[in-house]
């Protein structure tokens, strides 16, 4: 297992979570600056991390060396507070980018390639947020 704090796993991934998102939204075809902000913000929202990565955690779909990992982010203490969200919120969504950041350095692309299907699957079913855009 790679040996990273869990604040440097969130933060890896959380920048690859938001890559794969601008990614996939400009290749949808959306090019007005303010809308890809908005159709972003809904997909890497803590609220929406965290009801992913709850519902992921629901169908046992983590092995067990995942879930360690997203409990060491989870119960990480956090000096900051979150500015969008409420602190339960924010917890789940740091152990979501952390395992994102951990399959990422850990070169598991086919695995990071599966949520990341996953989540885009979710987002659209749960909270709708791509509107035009049909796969």
């Amino acid at each position: 297992m790679i040996n990273k704090s869990a604040h440097v796993l969130a933060y890896i991934g959380d920048a690859v979570l938001s890559l794969q998102v601008r990614e996939y939204l400009v290749n949808k075809g959306i090019s007005k600056p303010q809308r890809l902000l908005d159709e972003s913000i809904k997909f890497v929202s803590a609220v929406a991390e965290a009801e992913f990565i709850k519902e992921v955690i629901n169908q046992e779909s983590l092995t067990q060396q995942e879930l360690a990992i997203f409990r060491r982010a989870y119960n990480y203490k956090f000096h900051s507070k979150a500015k969008n969200a409420d602190i339960n919120s924010y917890k789940y969504s740091t152990g979501l980018e952390a395992l994102w950041g951990y399959w990422y350095l850990e070169n598991q692309h086919e695995r990071l390639e599966q949520m990341w299907d996953k989540y885009k699957t979710f987002q659209k079913e749960k909270y709708e947020t791509i509107h035009l855009l049909q796969e």
